[in-house]
């Protein structure tokens, strides 16, 4: 029963984040941050990471260092099972303007209803490509090139996006219309 409170915790955790971030935005108000670390540059991101980058990615630093990534993406597997969503797991840090840029995009409100509709939103902190590598590596992703990566598993766990894990280390530069088909094209019809 515990296991089951535990599961349940963490999907309504992950659903109340994109929730929290969306309406955080839409009232103009930052959620609690952590504390930012300094910027330094993150492989593959050719953009300026002085760390001044505007109110608009600011507030948002959905990636928490002191989870249990791997139980968190163990949670995201288990419920995938009973809910036949999708696990979207976002490997990135909170010091990645990109990082903080595809948080911004998923907290929009209509890319926070299709993350809500079919998938299960899963942010893991991979501090600056030093922590839980593992989670990558577990489906097949030997490395992270830069921040953030986004990995695409079906219910049963295979990963559905190889060739695309690492595309999105630009994605603060990235449409909102690029962004909303790249998720609508994992959804069945």
């Amino acid at each position: 029963m515990a296991h089951k409170f535990t599961l349940a915790a963490t999907v309504f955790i992950c659903a109340m984040s994109v929730a929290s971030l969306a309406l955080a935005n839409a009232a103009g108000e930052p959620p609690a941050t952590a504390a930012q670390d300094a910027a330094s540059s993150h492989g593959g991101h050719s953009g300026d990471d002085s760390g001044d980058h505007g109110p608009a990615f600011d507030e948002f630093r959905p990636f928490d260092a002191g989870a249990d990534a791997m139980a968190d993406v163990d949670a995201a597997l288990i419920a995938a099972q009973s809910t036949g969503k999708r696990p979207l797991l976002v490997l990135g840090g909170n010091w990645c303007h990109d990082s903080r840029g595809i948080a911004a995009k998923f907290a929009d409100s209509e890319l926070a209803a299709i993350i809500e509709a079919h998938f299960l939103l899963v942010y893991v902190d991979v501090g600056r490509r030093d922590r839980n590598l593992e989670v990558a590596q577990r489906f097949g992703v030997d490395r992270i090139i830069g921040t953030p990566t986004i990995i695409v598993l079906s219910p049963q766990g295979e990963l559905l996006n190889p060739a695309s894990v690492h595309d999105w280390r630009n994605a603060a530069a990235r449409t909102r219309e690029e962004t909303r088909e790249f998720l609508l094209s994992f959804v069945d019809e």
